[in-house]
């Protein structure tokens, strides 16, 4: 790639999982609406001086531990909504919701990471030429998302890299906050075409903020490594500085 690339970190994993079909959605917003939104020990991620908000709908499959099978993993709609952030582990993603179709992953997201995620009515058709998204969260923070794919992007810009090459995660667990590698391969990404697009999940989250600017990739999609959430032990003098 023309442009420079995060390194991959090496994980020790907990988990391994598949992000397949995915889709990101994103929208700028202005920084200080979207800082009051996060916990101590971090700050927005910005570029150019705006905040971004990203929706990301896809088909996790192949979800299990260490050593078994990817045919025996779990397989599932996923959808989360995030924005990006640094923290004294370095940038990363912090996560406004996730919801998933599986009830069991959702309680074990929860209880390994603090991670929010809820259980939703999901459905994801992929086709050759479309995919398809739902969702809906008891009625609520529903999305129906229809996309076109279309070429490859041979040359990722600056922008694409940074709304999309993220390999650490944050959360707050038991009142800590807390962090945890995540490892794949660089995304090939694709430009997409909006067919259909309805969502309700900013809203929902609170966070449906004016934005002058959207983006639009897909992805086939990435083999994925999640590491051992571990707490961030210098978040106080993080959140001092920062």
């Amino acid at each position: 790639m023309g442009n420079s690339y995060p390194t991959r970190p090496i994980v020790l994993p907990l988990m391994l999982q598949r992000w397949h079909e995915i889709c990101f959605f994103h929208w700028s917003c202005d920084p200080q609406l979207l800082q009051p939104r996060l916990p101590p020990g971090l700050r927005l991620d910005t570029f150019d001086g705006k905040a971004w908000i990203g929706l990301t709908p896809f088909l996790l499959t192949g979800l299990r531990p260490p050593l078994f099978p990817q045919t025996l993993g779990l397989a599932f709609p996923e959808m989360n909504l995030r924005t990006y952030v640094v923290g004294a582990d370095g940038p990363g993603v912090w996560f406004f919701s996730l919801d998933a179709a599986r009830f069991v992953a959702v309680l074990g997201a929860r209880a390994m990471y603090g991670l929010p995620y809820f259980w939703a009515n999901m459905r994801v058709h992929i086709g050759r030429e479309e995919n398809f998204y739902f969702s809906s969260r008891a009625g609520r923070a529903k999305t129906a998302i229809r996309i076109a794919k279309q070429e490859r992007i041979r040359e990722q810009s600056p922008l694409d890299i940074f709304l999309t090459a993220r390999f650490r995660l944050y959360s707050v667990f038991r009142g800590r906050l807390i962090t945890a590698e995540v490892a794949h391969a660089p995304w090939k990404l694709n430009r997409v075409r909006i067919v259909e697009f309805e969502e309700r999940v900013r809203q929902t989250m609170r966070i449906g903020f004016e934005s002058q600017d959207s983006l639009a990739h897909h992805s086939e999609g990435v083999d994925t490594e999640i590491g051992r959430p571990k707490r961030v032990t210098a978040e106080a003098d993080y959140a001092r500085t920062a």
